[in-house]
């Protein structure tokens, strides 16, 4: 994003800064290529989690399946108009591999696929069922463009919305990673200072992620859990101790729940029968093989210890749940 032209900046910002014209484009493309007769499976995967639990490489695994349908860099900026995008854009502009700005290791191009699901939700809502029935709707769409039969989810924010997902989509899969708990935390605390100075120095990046809805840390951090929060300071490993704690505590309800599976990242790295039963999980046959690497730091940061004890025994409370 940083290496956009100003052209391609100027792009971006009239598609995606403006709901009204979000809901237009959105609209013009549902007249132009959704065919009503047209089915596709409702045997979709959601990927969710915090920021950093390892969400994304997930999603860059599954699909190598090719058995999926995700946004990817191709569908930018146009999001909510993938066919009709694809047919205007005769620029044949290639976006070189490169890292992403995380500087995470994982590394980008056109092809790649993307959290930028939010940007529906963050223009139309989840409140209203006619709003999921429009969702759909996009679903089929990046289907049809991409010519397959199911979707492939990456989106933290769908921490929210796992029970209205399940109950629209009642054969969908939805995978919930997490890291262990010191770790995790601290890659969160290191992008979220990361991203702070990055958006100081580029205002673009600051707007790109906001309008993508990507809001887990930088500028426009936004906390998931804030009701009798004790630390909030966010430049404080704590703080991180604590969101990680009220989030995974409101997910572990749905340990026995058939359509969700939680995934270790440690065990997806260290133990192969992990990645072999999540794929069982989500129906894919396919052999694939993917490298998970764990990021292991020795970290001397201070904390409190009694707020990490209890993270850590959640976290064996998890670990008990995969597989």
């Amino acid at each position: 994003m940083n290496k956009y032209s100003f052209l391609q900046r100027l792009l971006h910002r009239m598609a995606l800064s403006s709901n009204m014209f979000k809901k237009i484009y959105f609209e013009i493309e549902k007249d132009l290529y959704l065919d009503q007769k047209a089915s596709i499976q409702e045997n979709h995967v959601f990927i969710t989690g915090m920021a950093r639990s390892g969400t994304s490489i997930m999603l860059n695994a599954i699909y190598e399946s090719n058995q999926f349908a995700s946004f990817t860099y191709q569908e930018m900026p146009f999001i909510l108009a993938p066919n009709l995008w694809s047919t205007i854009n005769k620029s044949n502009y290639r976006m070189e591999k490169s890292e992403r700005a995380h500087g995470d290791g994982i590394w980008i191009d056109n092809n790649s696929p993307e959290a930028f699901e939010e940007i529906f939700w963050s223009t139309f809502g989840d409140s209203d069922q006619n709003n999921f029935n429009d969702f759909n709707d996009l679903i089929r769409l990046i289907c049809l463009r991409q010519n397959k039969q199911r979707y492939l989810s990456k989106n933290n924010q769908n921490i929210k919305r796992i029970d209205k997902l399940i109950n629209y989509y009642p054969n969908s899969r939805i995978v919930i990673p997490f890291r262990d708990p010191i770790q995790h935390c601290y890659s969160l605390l290191n992008q979220h200072k990361r991203f702070l100075e990055i958006q100081k120095m580029q205002k673009f990046v600051k707007n790109y992620m906001f309008w993508i809805g990507h809001r887990e840390f930088g500028i426009d951090y936004l906390p998931s859990g804030t009701k009798n929060a004790k630390f909030n300071d966010h430049q404080n490993l704590n703080h991180w101790l604590e969101q990680w704690l009220f989030n995974y505590n409101s997910l572990k309800r749905y340990k026995n729940n058939s359509n969700v599976k939680f995934c270790s990242y440690e065990n997806l790295c260290n133990q192969p029968e992990e990645w072999s039963s999540l794929l069982r999980f989500l129906g894919i046959s396919k052999i694939i093989e993917y490298q998970f690497k764990e990021s292991k730091k020795k970290i001397t940061t201070a904390h409190d210890n009694e707020l990490l004890t209890q993270c850590n025994k959640l976290y064996t409370f998890l670990i008990k749940s995969t597989f």
